[in-house]
């Protein structure tokens, strides 16, 4: 059997030592809560000892803290992040998206070493999955690290820019933010830029700028956080836009998206020449996406995703990976 926090082979049916020291301070913790998904009969209880936050819409998070060995529920002083399947009857697949999620930043972080905020797939008590995540804003005192998404950075609300406000912008801006507000901005920016890129590969069409985010660190200088959020949306909106931003402006305009409808080497190349990465960095992140096709097949299949979807991921990784090629 494989640990359902990173696919390790394990023997017994529990997070592998690894997992609990990156999710748990090494504590072992059930991969079974004690307690059922959100339902009509406990919503009461979800009311009564979490706090709902919807996050595009459409998916419920609830909060999270460690006691003793034993994940509970609650309002404040959370540590982790529970994210259960979401209602939404005009998406699809949506049994598949803790799973989603969860592979999606495993290969992130595995694969292709993008910082992401630790996680794993958990189980209700009824069997049903959900998706888990660590909170990296959150010190081991208890207090927060300062944190901030573009949407807040560049005051965008829904008040002041309307319901799609978080689509609002594009990449470039949030490079341009970047040089800005942080002291390392090179390094940030060609992270940001190896985020991007993953998103499309992995046909992410929601990362919008609430989905990238600034923190303080220990040193009190702003860097660029954890990768959070990263999904295979696709599999659940086929008729979605590529990117949920553009790249920079009038990049629709290129010669290969007037002739092919998408994306291509070329508007990459173009947006790293515009943040201002050099070709050898840039065409060497560009080209680490195209050298692991074994390694992101192997995860793909030693997931839970459900056949139609284990295919969807599939599918769209290769048609993304050829475009770039």
């Amino acid at each position: 059997m494989n640990c359902i926090g990173c696919y390790k082979k394990i023997e017994k049916n529990e997070y592998c030592l690894s997992c609990r020291k990156k999710l748990f301070d090494g504590k072992r913790v059930s991969t079974v809560l004690d307690f059922d998904k959100p339902k009509a009969e406990n919503m009461t209880m979800y009311n009564e000892h979490s706090k709902r936050m919807s996050i595009s819409g459409v998916q419920l998070k609830y909060s999270l803290k460690l006691v003793l060995n034993k994940l509970e529920l609650c309002e404040k002083n959370g540590q982790y992040i529970i994210k259960p399947i979401p209602t939404a009857d005009h998406l699809e697949m949506m049994h598949d998206a803790p799973e989603n999620e969860h592979l999606t930043m495993q290969i992130a972080s595995q694969i292709f070493n993008i910082k992401t905020a630790h996680n794993a797939l958990i189980y209700f008590k009824d069997g049903t999955p959900a998706y888990i995540t660590k909170r990296f804003d959150v010190k081991e005192d208890g207090t927060k690290y300062i944190q901030e998404d573009f949407a807040q950075i560049t005051n965008r609300t829904n008040e002041t820019h309307g319901e799609s406000y978080k689509y609002e912008g594009s990449y470039l801006e949030i490079g341009e933010l970047i040089r800005r507000y942080v002291p390392a901005s090179m390094i940030a920016i060609e992270n940001s830029f190896k985020i991007i890129v993953f998103n499309y590969i992995f046909s992410n069409g929601d990362a919008h700028l609430k989905n990238f985010s600034l923190i303080r660190n220990d040193l009190g200088e702003m860097e660029l956080s954890p990768s959070y959020d990263l999904m295979s949306t696709i599999i659940h909106t086929p008729g979605e836009r590529d990117t949920a931003l553009d790249l920079y402006d009038k990049d629709h305009e290129s010669a290969y998206y007037a002739t092919y409808g998408h994306y291509g080497r070329m508007e990459f190349i173009e947006f790293a020449k515009r943040l201002g990465i050099v070709e050898v960095r840039y065409m060497r992140i560009i080209n680490g996406f195209l050298e692991n096709d074994t390694e992101v097949n192997d995860f793909i299949q030693n997931s839970s995703l459900s056949n139609k979807a284990l295919a969807s991921f599939s599918i769209n990784y290769k048609s993304r990976s050829k475009r770039l090629s």
